[in-house]
């Protein structure tokens, strides 16, 4: 069983167990929360599409943890004028444990 569900403007593929890393959300750690914009279902091989959103489904997640990504390096240089700018970035992250898919 699996679902499709929609988070900080992106849709992730998600079965019960899998641990992912999701734009940062504004929960404590091991708080339970409910994702209400599933976008798709399977089970058992029987596939319920949402238009948007699948009526009654919802994904129980736990919050594992906070953090930030590796750094990403953005380089921009000109030649022969000199000009260099060297810019670094962290994105912050939440983890999110799938704990249930109810459909």
């Amino acid at each position: 069983m699996y679902a499709v569900i929609k988070t900080g403007g992106k849709q992730y593929k998600v079965a019960v167990g899998d641990v992912l890393n999701v734009e940062k959300l504004s929960f404590d750690v091991n708080n339970s929360v409910e994702i209400k914009e599933v976008l798709l279902v399977s089970k058992d091989g029987n596939i319920q599409v949402g238009a948007p959103y699948v009526s009654g489904a919802k994904v129980i997640v736990e919050v594992v943890e906070h953090g930030k990504c590796k750094k990403v390096i953005s380089f921009k240089y000109k030649r022969k004028t000199g000009f260099r700018k060297k810019i670094g970035h962290r994105q912050q992250f939440t983890a999110l444990k799938i704990v249930k898919i109810e459909a």
